[in-house]
């Protein structure tokens, strides 16, 4: 029987954080417009983020597997997969049995938010579940649609939906909050794909290191930081957030470190590394420090 570390591993739990933030901007902007948070829908709507994140890192892993892929890639501490199912320390099909069960789950609690707050939470729900159950078979072979899915997924898709569970509505505050995380989420991704380019090519993906290069993919990466910068200026120019938000721009300084490293490593994927640990930096303390700066005012 597989161990609860062989299996916190297949989830690659250290990312799960990635949700956590998500979730944490969602729900700073709902107590930044006074709405009561009710304990229950927050903890449902916090369990359907993680299964979200759960589902589409063990389907992610059984699909490379499937491939081929993961006997290809260039393993990192961000990239690469976790190993689990090419050392043969689970077994693939109840790997693929879990990521389907968390799916399941995400649509039980989709169900009862349906029930508690309304029908206008099926638009999300229904594009989270395409996006986590397709991303890895067919998202990635387009480039515009794999560079934007992650993106779309853990921000405006997780945060919106988290802002709607507790609230019953939408508003232009929590879309614009949502930009952050999302164009920080896809560059994670996009910058995890450096190392992958040959491994991923041989199985017919066509992401845009693959397509356009990493030069130039190392411009869309300092396209999406800056658009996430300037996300957040603008959402406080427009009085959508309060100017405490701006705590966000504290991570500047690292933006900007992570910005050079990247366009001056773009091709060198051992000096890359340590760049690409700034970069989780980045992704978490940027919108975690723009959720407690919403918070607090």
């Amino acid at each position: 029987m597989a161990s609860v570390k062989t299996w916190l591993m297949q989830i690659r739990a250290p990312f799960l954080l990635v949700t956590l933030i998500s979730v944490l901007v969602g729900v700073s902007v709902a107590v930044y417009q006074s709405y009561h948070i009710n304990a229950l829908y927050l903890g449902l709507a916090l369990v359907g983020a993680l299964l979200s994140h759960i589902a589409v890192n063990v389907l992610n892993e059984y699909f490379d597997y499937k491939s081929g892929v993961d006997f290809k890639t260039i393993k990192t501490p961000f990239s690469g997969g976790s190993g689990v199912l090419p050392a043969g320390l689970l077994n693939p099909r109840n790997v693929y049995v879990v990521g389907i069960a968390c799916i399941a789950g995400i649509i039980a609690i989709g169900g009862y938010f349906i029930y508690a707050q309304g029908p206008l939470i099926i638009p999300i729900g229904v594009v989270g579940i395409l996006t986590v159950y397709f991303y890895t078979t067919y998202i990635t072979k387009s480039p515009l649609i794999c560079a934007i899915a992650p993106g779309l997924g853990f921000g405006p898709l997780m945060v919106m939906g988290t802002y709607f569970a507790l609230t019953g509505t939408y508003s232009l505050a929590v879309g614009l909050a949502s930009l952050v995380p999302g164009f920080l989420v896809s560059n994670l991704l996009l910058l995890n794909q450096f190392p992958d380019v040959e491994a991923d090519a041989s199985v017919s993906r066509r992401h845009y290191p693959i397509t356009v290069g990493l030069e130039k993919s190392s411009l869309i990466y300092t396209a999406f930081v800056l658009a996430a910068y300037l996300a957040l200026i603008i959402s406080v120019e427009v009085d959508k957030l309060p100017d405490l938000a701006l705590l966000g721009l504290v991570t500047l300084p690292l933006g900007l470190l992570v910005v050079m490293g990247v366009r001056k490593y773009h091709n060198q994927i051992e000096r890359l590394i340590p760049v690409m640990a700034r970069n989780v930096m980045l992704t978490l303390f940027f919108p975690m420090l723009m959720a407690i700066g919403i918070i607090v005012s």
